[in-house]
């Protein structure tokens, strides 16, 4: 070089003239050499390929020189500013404007630079850079217009000179556009696939149109919730757009496999989102983690969500040490739904219910635990409003009206040993005004009560001795909530999201929005990128899974194989009866366990289990109905009342009862101890009988007696022997307390009398019908033997859960007998003691 040539131009050709050259002879010489050999020479082919890679390669460094020194130029064109912006020793220029000129709208821009990795509009001094790996090229209705999408802005560029001139086509391998949609188009698959094409721009093998699936970071520079934001993930037409799990890209022209399963989104100040993104929006399930103002303090919401905001079931874990699980609307917890705080916090409280726009509203139950009270009843507004029934550890039970969370007007109060008060209360639960209180041993006192200036209750009244103590049959009646509260109105925001999953046909999709999931809770928020992670116990594949539950329905309709294809269901807590029976089971044990227990509950109780056996198998008729659809078979018709009431008590009420059973029967345990105890008593006293003598004290007819079945030992006598009387029918009633369901405990009883029969039957060597005044003596003896403990609660949970259609039949009648045998046992003590020997 000279003192004249510069440094730039000296390097071009220290640098690229020895290759050039290099590849040109090298060229020239297989060209020779395949002159040399001839047309049918082994070696002909093989130089005819080695000569075109070369050529390739030729045509490659040429055009790959020519960006270089278009590049070059460029930079001087440009000023300082805009050259420290946008030069970088890689890129390279691949159009320029004012060699072809466009218009962009509604940009306006005055130049336009298409880059080899972005595409750039300067407008004075604003340059708009937009990164080719997250931009869309869409043709337009013509072949002078295309549109091009980036994340935030979509542009139109027209390819025609002002005098409305097309510009030609360049004559490259690609769609007849013009040359700037047919250059973006190259340059944006070249940056996806990460390299140049070769031999020449759009030459190569692979496809010319870009896949409008596909996975990128950007930062949101725009104002809204994502300002400022960075998402990583899946785009779709510009847009984030993708759904976790699965295979194959989305949208409906969709091209290409999936690059990635799900989006990310950080913003500055530490939020994160993680999860299903549709059209720009989350969308599906995903979790939120949101940083609070303490340090390392965070909620973390595990939720589905509908076009940006929490929608469906979630998860909420908060750094108050709270949990939500339930049902959300519009960010909002709406629908049913569960607060719990942990134990461990001041004053740990649950609430479970029904919400509405953020606020408890509706029918729902509170328990708090500082206090040790429970209320049951109406809210609105996030307070205890309407009628409500309150329950405290201290076994007092308040019903009445409440505003603004205190019980005013008109109510009742029980206490533990079944005083009522009927009146008036004041705002802190106080008596005030006129009632009257009737007190266990029948006196009542009428008149107006109030407090004074000290402490205790001051009454001015009437005080009636004269009444005697009250029937234990009207203490049982003082029931709470029964028609205040409607049993078909309490639970719907639990029944609605299942209804609503049935009617739109169950789509696998939804079926965790409207029907929930399981998460592993960690109790602990904590700030780690693993907590974006959730393991949720769910199928892989919902669609395919719902498939195969409605036609396990369709295989298993008759009568022997449905009620073990319910039974399947149920127990399944991924079945969708199954997750809807999980759910019921959680609001019973949140209103009738612990504090909850109290025995004026169990008239609520009761009738809330039927209640749940009829939403239950509705729901079952739902999910048929739906999987005759699918087949294209005509709907079952309309159940009437009968049936639905028969299918409900024989079906479904012995499968589900098992899982409300302990709560219902402690229920039954407290409402009837006092009988129990009774009867208790009456057995043990009866114990000590041996059998012959039992017998004669129940005067139970002797040519009945089974003396046979006594065999004796030395020094033994008839009147000693124990236990060996009426064995069979002893040890088949005892079997009664091995189930909880009712119909299968009348047949234990039914099976009771069949041996009692055919233990007489076998005395008196003939068949024999036990009339009423024979079989009650001996049905006595053969209950005391069993000593089957808290007889009455398993009777009245028999009575009240049976079917209708045995009332005034074989069973009615055998439990009535069994019901006398009961009473009379209770009153045999009173009997004992006048007996000379006592």
């Amino acid at each position: 070089m000279n003192s004249e040539g510069s440094v730039g131009t000296a390097l071009v050709h220290a640098l690229c003239q020895p290759l050039t050259h290099h590849v040109q002879q090298y060229v020239l010489l297989l060209l020779s050499l395949g002159d040399t050999v001839g047309e049918r020479h082994p070696a002909r082919e093989l130089l005819v390929h080695a000569a075109t890679v070369f050529g390739n390669l030729q045509s490659f460094m040429r055009q790959e020189l020519d960006q270089a020194m278009a590049t070059q130029a460029l930079w001087h064109t440009l000023s300082s500013r805009l050259r420290d912006v946008l030069c970088t020793p890689a890129r390279r220029l691949l159009q320029d404007s004012q060699d072809i000129p466009v218009t962009v709208t509604p940009l306006r821009a005055e130049r336009v630079l298409l880059f080899d990795d972005a595409l750039v509009l300067l407008q004075g001094h604003s340059v708009y850079t937009s990164d080719l790996k997250l931009v869309w090229v869409e043709p337009g209705q013509d072949g002078c217009m295309f549109h091009l999408l980036t994340p935030e802005e979509e542009f139109s560029f027209c390819s025609k000179d002002p005098q409305g001139r097309q510009w030609p086509v360049l004559c490259f391998p690609v769609p007849p556009q013009v040359a700037w949609q047919w250059k973006v188009t190259q340059a944006v698959c070249q940056t996806l696939r990460g390299k140049k094409d070769f031999p020449v721009l759009g030459a190569g093998l692979e496809p010319s149109e870009p896949p409008t699936c596909r996975c990128g970071a950007y930062t949101f520079r725009a104002e809204g919730r994502f300002s400022q934001a960075t998402y990583e993930g899946e785009w779709y037409w510009g847009r984030p757009h993708g759904k976790s799990g699965g295979s194959g890209a989305h949208g409906p022209d969709a091209r290409g496999p999936r690059l990635c399963s799900r989006g990310t989104l950080k913003w500055p100040d530490g939020r994160n989102h993680v999860g299903d993104f549709c059209q720009g929006l989350e969308h599906g399930f995903g979790i939120r983690l949101v940083p609070q103002a303490s340090e390392d303090k965070f909620n973390c919401y595990k939720c589905h969500w509908q076009e940006g905001s929490m929608c469906g079931y979630g998860i909420c874990e908060y750094s108050t040490s709270e949990v939500y699980k339930g049902y959300f609307q519009e960010g909002l917890r709406h629908g049913f739904g569960v607060l719990e705080s942990t134990p461990q916090t001041p004053q740990p409280c649950r609430y479970t219910g029904h919400w509405e726009r953020g606020q408890r509203s509706g029918y729902g139950i509170e328990e708090d635990g500082d206090r040790g009270e429970r209320y049951i009843g109406m809210w609105q507004a996030d307070q205890r409003h309407g009628p409500g029934v309150m329950v405290t550890q201290a076994g007092v039970c308040y019903q009445g009206t409440f505003q603004a969370d205190k019980m005013v007007g008109p109510g009742i109060l029980l206490s533990e040993d079944d005083s009522l008060y009927e009146g008036t209360f004041a705002r802190d639960l106080t008596l005030v005004g006129k009632g009257k209180v009737t007190f266990p041993n029948g006196f009542t006192l009428e008149g107006s009560f109030g407090s004074g200036a000290g402490r205790g209750l001051h009454t001015q009244g009437v005080l009636d001795t004269a009444a005697l103590p009250p029937d234990p049959g009207s203490t049982r009646k003082r029931q709470l909530g029964l028609g205040v509260f409607p049993v078909e109105n309490r639970w719907q925001g639990v029944y609605g999201p299942f209804q609503d999953f049935v009617q739109a046909g169950c789509p696998g999709d939804l079926q965790e929005a409207l029907l929930g999931f399981h998460v592993q809770s960690s109790r602990e928020l904590r700030k780690s990128q693993e907590y974006l992670c959730c393991e949720r116990t769910h199928p892989e594949d919902h669609a395919g899974r719902m498939e195969d539950i409605l036609e396990e329905l369709l295989q298993h309709r008759a009568p022997e194989a449905l009620q073990q294809c319910l039974r399947k269901a149920l127990n399944n807590s991924l079945h969708p009866l199954g997750k809807l029976l999980r759910t019921l089971m959680l609001t019973f044990q949140a209103t009738y366990s612990g504090i909850g227990a109290n025995k004026h509950l169990q008239g609520l109780a009761q009738e809330e289990v039927k209640q749940h056996a009829q939403e239950l198998w509705a729901a079952y008729r739902g999910l048929l109905q739906v999987a005759l659809q699918c087949k294209g078979q005509a709907p079952e018709e309309d159940e009437d009342a009968e049936t639905r009431e028969l299918h409900v008590h024989r079906l479904v009420l012995p499968l589900v009862l098992p899982s409300f059973y302990s709560e219902l029967f402690t229920l039954y345990l407290l409402l009837h101890e006092r009988e129990d105890s009774l009867y208790s008593q009456g057995i043990a006293n009866l114990s000590l009988f041996p059998d012959t003598k039992l017998l004669e004290f129940l005067d139970v007819q002797k040519h009945l007696w089974p003396l046979k079945d006594l065999t004796l030992t030395t020094n033994q006598r008839y009147s000693l022997v124990r236990d060996k009387c009426f064995l069979s029918a002893t040890e088949c009633l005892q079997k009664m307390i091995t189930t909880v369901d009712p119909r299968e405990k009348l047949e234990v009883l039914e099976r009771t009398y069949g041996e009692i029969e055919a233990t007489v039957s076998r005395v008196l060597g003939q068949e024999h019908k036990l009339p009423m005044d024979d079989l009650l003596p001996l049905l006595i003896y053969v209950v005391s033997r069993a000593q089957i403990q808290h007889l009455g609660a398993e009777i009245h949970l028999i009575r009240d859960m049976m079917a209708p259609i045995h009332t005034g039949g074989l069973y009615d009648f055998l439990l009535t007998a069994l019901e006398s045998c009961y009473e009379h046992i209770q009153k045999e003590d009173m009997r004992l003691h006048r007996l000379p020997s006592r």
